[in-house]
Parts: structure tokens; C-alpha cells; sequence
């Protein structure tokens, strides 16, 4: 990848806002860039393997099996969110996996060892890595409250007001979100099943809050879903 589109999105991304052109570079000399495709899994790699990654472009969904080996979304990152080995010890949570969600997905990576370096002489880069992990935990605490205060409909239109507000595109006076996510998907994030969260988009729909097929999904009240 060009030196230029490798500094252009490495600009974009949160962990390194706010960086001069010499600090850029000295993160892009280490960092390694990589095109990943939809269904794709990404492995986390341990002890001096392990790797830290960042969504430049595209989505990633993060999951893990519950004791029936039932699959459970845990996050569906966009551009910019961090994961893999978060802690930076060089043991990864091994009950978590990576999956490609779109097509030409761009992610890039660190040896831990080496983003740890990067920290240690870079207390801006160090300091906005605490702030995106921080805000993770802040969602995953959000989301358990949903799971025990808000019943499965509820569930549903806090996820999809969430995903409107981060992947939206406002056209006319709708919001439209391209649907790469089963039904499956969602079902594994709000915690029901996959038949319910058909029963509840059903709903949705005969309401006139929102229309979806495979590819897309309307949503015709911004009052709503704002």
C-alpha cells in the first residue's frame, strides 16, 4: 500500500488522532496493513504472536459460544474500533472469535510487543488506546443493563437506533442501513432467537417504523429512530 493511503488512514483512526507527520511515520514503519474478506476469520495469534487490530475499513463481527455452543454477537466493530488482544499481555481471550462481515475489509495490526513499545514512547497514543478500551466497557456495560432491564422488542430498536446512529445514511427522509447482519446475527446480539427477531422486525415493518429485505433496511421515522 502507497506510503499516502497508508498515512491517510492511519489519520482516521481514533488510537492516533492528533499525531505529527513524524509520529505517523514511525507507527506506519511497524504497523502491517491487510485486506480480509467477508466470512473470513481473523486469529489473534499468542504469547510473542499476538496482535492488536484495527477496523479501517469495513465491519467485523466478534463473537464467542456460550455453553450450548450456541454463537453470541459480542460487538460488530466499524471504522475505527480496536480488538484482539486488548490487555496486551500476549494472552488473548481464546473464547472469542473474529469474523469478516463485508467484503474489502481493511484491518491493521500490531505485534503486541511492538504497539506496547509504541505506548511506552508515546504517552498520546497510550492514552487514547485507554480512552477507546474504556468506551468499549462502557457499551458492554449498556448492553447488559438492556439484557436486564428491556424485553427483547426493546432489545431490538436500542440495537438498531445504534447501529442507525454509527452506519446510517440519511436519503430523503429516510435512514437506510446496508443489512449485511442475519437474522442470526442480531438474535445472537440481543440475547433471543432468530424466529423472534423475525416475529419483531415483522412487527417493525407492519408498524411502518421500517421496511428491510437482504440488502437494506429503511427506517421511516427519523423521529424514531434518531
Amino acid at each position: 500500500m502507497f506510503d499516502e493511503m497508508r498515512s491517510f488512514y492511519l489519520k482516521t483512526m481514533p488510537v492516533f488522532r492528533n499525531l505529527s507527520e513524524e509520529q505517523l511515520a514511525e507507527v506506519g514503519a511497524i504497523v502491517k496493513f491487510k485486506q480480509v474478506y467477508r466470512g473470513q476469520a481473523i486469529d489473534y495469534g499468542v504469547g510473542e504472536f499476538s496482535k492488536i487490530y484495527l477496523v479501517l475499513k469495513g465491519k467485523i463481527k466478534l463473537t464467542e459460544l456460550d455453553e450450548n455452543d450456541n454463537e453470541l454477537v459480542k460487538a460488530i466493530l466499524t471504522d475505527g474500533d480496536v480488538f484482539g488482544d486488548l490487555a496486551l499481555e500476549g494472552d488473548p481471550k481464546n473464547d472469542e472469535f473474529a469474523h469478516v462481515l463485508t467484503a474489502n475489509t481493511i484491518i491493521c495490526y500490531f505485534k503486541v510487543q511492538d504497539f506496547k513499545k509504541l505506548i511506552s514512547t508515546n504517552s498520546s497514543i497510550g492514552l487514547n488506546y485507554v480512552q477507546h478500551v474504556s468506551l468499549k466497557l462502557r457499551r458492554l456495560e449498556n448492553r447488559h443493563a438492556d439484557l436486564v432491564f428491556r424485553d427483547a422488542k426493546a432489545r431490538l430498536i436500542r440495537f438498531i437506533k445504534d447501529w442507525a446512529r454509527t452506519d446510517g445514511n440519511k436519503i430523503g427522509g429516510k435512514i437506510v442501513l446496508n443489512n449485511y447482519l442475519t437474522h442470526s446475527d442480531i438474535a445472537g446480539f440481543i440475547s433471543t432467537s432468530r424466529q423472534s427477531v423475525n416475529v419483531l422486525l415483522n412487527e417493525l415493518r407492519d408498524a411502518g417504523m421500517l421496511y428491510y429485505n437482504r440488502k437494506k433496511i429503511e427506517l421511516n421515522d427519523p423521529m424514531v429512530w434518531n
